[in-house]
């Protein structure tokens, strides 16, 4: 949402003294400031997620973004308040980024913990169809806004996506509460198997995987940016079309994720993690300079297939193979932290300043994308080199093995085999927990 805003109309709310172009650049730099904070969210919530469960950490983040995104719908404008309205638009990005640092690890983790193990891709791939709707939500509800005229819109109709994230916030609540946590790391308590130090464990134990995994997210990450949020820029104040079209176009692909997100994760459990990965990484590189070329037609079925193809195709063969493959590289008693810790510290170099790295490349080219496309396409092989160097992890254990010295094994009952064949774990010592 906020990305789609800062494309749209944070340039003349919060930037108003600068020309259109400047304004945009702006607009999407305090966008980036969420990213550079992300760092700092993965190792504080990540460490607390191997600590106290997944379960809480999710709350917290919950409740951190979403109360910072419904007081973006509440601020005063640089015509109000002067320069501080975009300070105070940097502290909430700022409380978003922090949040959104072990977000997405958290709620991946909690599916893929419960998992079993020959399904492990369809539902990792899953939370990733929660940011699908996320992304759906907002463009919905700014397309609606466009119904206004242009003072209404810029007065007032902007904020209506932030306030409804409260709702959002409320929805969330209810069904976070209702989890109970993971067996995986109930199996970690009961055995006292929890890491003390996990970003120390990390580094030390699944150093290469990681290195890996923050490579891939080159791709994935900013591809996303450039396709979901630039590209309005590039079609409103480039190509002259109007806001209403892209965006509805964006809704179209936006909503075709919920095929192809838990397509592609069933894919993987098929052929495995990095074969789905690598192909939606050279799928990128081959479509990037054909995509503009679509855009330019100004035809618009040409721009909805454009669109289509390389978010909900090949970017998204990325993204729903990244998930069980992050959650799959690290042990469980430091998997929180290594999951949050690869997706996200690459935060401030991926995603975040894509969309500005891409306008600055549309400037430089004196409107021309050739050097758009030619970022694309190297963000993509940096990508695929990334995955090919990585583990394959289909069908590796989640369980929660301790590091403790290991006890002779017990024989396993009939409902402590259903649990070890289900969960991946481990068989409990504890009666209680058998299957």
């Amino acid at each position: 949402m906020y990305a789609t805003a800062a494309g749209i109309i944070f340039n003349k709310l919060f930037f108003p003294s600068f020309d259109s172009l400047t304004g945009t650049l702006l607009a999407y730099t305090t966008f980036a400031i969420g990213f550079f904070v992300r760092p700092l969210g993965s190792v504080i919530f990540g460490l607390l997620g191997d600590r106290l469960g997944r379960k809480a950490v999710l709350i917290t983040t919950l409740l951190l973004m979403g109360c910072s995104t419904t007081a973006m719908g509440l601020l005063p404008t640089y015509a109000s308040i002067g320069v501080l309205a975009p300070i105070l638009l940097c502290v909430l990005r700022a409380l978003q980024g922090l949040g959104s640092g072990a977000e997405y690890a958290g709620s991946v983790l909690m599916v893929i913990e419960y998992a079993p193990a020959n399904r492990r891709g369809l539902y990792g791939a899953a939370p990733y169809m929660g940011v699908a709707l996320g992304l759906l939500l907002s463009l919905a509800t700014f397309h609606y806004s466009s119904d206004l005229t242009k003072e209404q819109f810029e007065e007032w109709g902007w904020r209506i996506p932030f306030l409804l994230s409260a709702v959002v916030v409320m929805v969330g609540l209810i069904f976070r509460a209702t989890l109970k946590e993971t067996p995986v790391f109930e199996e970690l308590k009961e055995k006292n198997a929890r890491s003390k130090a996990p970003i120390k464990e990390v580094f030390r134990t699944s150093l290469w995987p990681l290195l890996c995994a923050r490579g891939t997210r080159m791709g994935d990450n900013s591809l996303a940016y450039v396709y979901e949020s630039f590209v309005i820029v590039y079609v409103t104040q480039q190509l002259k079309l109007p806001r209403d079209m892209i965006v509805t176009a964006l809704m179209f692909s936006t909503a075709a994720q919920f095929v192809t997100v838990p397509g592609f994760g069933w894919l993987t459990d098929k052929i495995g993690r990095k074969p789905v990965y690598i192909a939606g990484a050279v799928l990128s590189g081959l479509s990037a300079f054909p995509f503009f070329w679509l855009l330019q037609t100004k035809n618009t079925i040409m721009i909805y297939a454009g669109l289509f193809f390389v978010s909900s195709i090949a970017k998204t063969m990325m993204t729903s193979a990244q998930s069980p493959w992050f959650a799959e590289m690290f042990p469980a008693h430091v998997r929180y932290t290594g999951f949050a810790l690869a997706r996200e510290v690459t935060a401030p170099i991926a995603g975040g300043p894509a969309p500005i790295i891409a306008v600055a490349l549309l400037s430089a080219g004196v409107g021309s994308t050739h050097l758009v496309g030619w970022y694309v396409v190297g963000l993509a092989l940096i990508t695929a080199v990334a995955v090919l160097l990585g583990p394959e992890t289909r069908g590796v254990s989640m369980g929660g093995e301790s590091r403790e010295p290991s006890r002779p094994a017990e024989p396993l009952t009939e409902p402590r085999q259903h649990a070890v064949a289900r969960y991946g774990i481990e068989e409990s010592r504890d009666e209680n927990h058998q299957g």
